[in-house]
């Protein structure tokens, strides 16, 4: 079951016990593509993840994010630039200015978590 919707993981990781690494998981066994960028190099299932912005393609559908507001200061030109699709800012990763000037580009934004969107279907 291939799908087309490409996710961008920001805040991959591979410890352990990360919500992060867990939805890596579930999208791979989904059969999404996916992109990982975190703050440490590392892999999941054998896709790399990235650390710095110059390496992200572009055809990103979906940004799937597992930072905090403050952390997400560094990013949030990237994902303006970057366009996608749809962000979804998981539990703890909530940005209402983030979440309003990505609406204001027409991106669709949900406050969400991708693991329970996936377990459901709604993904």
């Amino acid at each position: 079951m291939k799908q087309s919707k490409k996710t961008l993981v920001l805040g991959a990781s591979t410890k352990p016990g990360r919500y992060a690494l867990m939805a890596a998981e579930r999208l791979q066994e989904k059969g999404f593509p996916i992109e990982l960028l975190g703050k440490k190099e590392g892999n999941v299932n054998g896709v790399a993840i990235k650390t710095e912005l110059s390496e992200i393609g572009e055809d990103i559908d979906t940004v799937t994010v597992y930072l905090s507001e403050q952390n997400q200061k560094e990013y949030e030109g990237f994902l303006l630039k970057l366009k996608p699709k749809r962000v979804i800012f998981n539990p703890g990763a909530e940005n209402i200015e983030l979440e309003g000037k990505l609406e204001a580009e027409g991106v669709e934004v949900l406050e969400a978590c991708t693991l329970v969107m996936l377990g459901t279907g709604q993904y």
